[in-house]
């Protein structure tokens, strides 16, 4: 997950500025999931108010990363995870 500094609960209340240093951060997380993780797709969104989905008002980009033959949607429909990795162990990853 990628969010601004600024706190902003919709792109139009960040500056170009904000915008262009959050999305230049969602590539590079996006190459560094492709070599660490070996991801083979990416689901990459932005749920912008309640309705949407957002549980809270303030903006993020969700990086989901996907594997070939990983077609189902386990975690949202029936809160399963299917592969499962503890954040921590992720964090270790991608920092390095």
């Amino acid at each position: 997950m990628v969010n601004p500094y600024r706190h902003g609960a919709d792109l139009s209340m960040l500056r170009p500025e904000e915008i262009l240093e959050m999305m230049q951060l969602v590539c590079e997380m996006q190459e560094k999931l492709k070599k660490k993780m070996k991801a083979a797709g990416f689901n990459i969104g932005i749920n912008i108010g309640k309705d949407s989905g957002a549980g809270f008002s303030h903006l993020h980009v969700h990086i989901v990363p996907r594997w070939r033959g990983d077609t189902n949607f386990m975690p949202i429909l029936t809160n399963t995870k299917v592969v499962s990795e503890s954040l921590d162990a992720v964090y270790q990853l991608l920092k390095s």
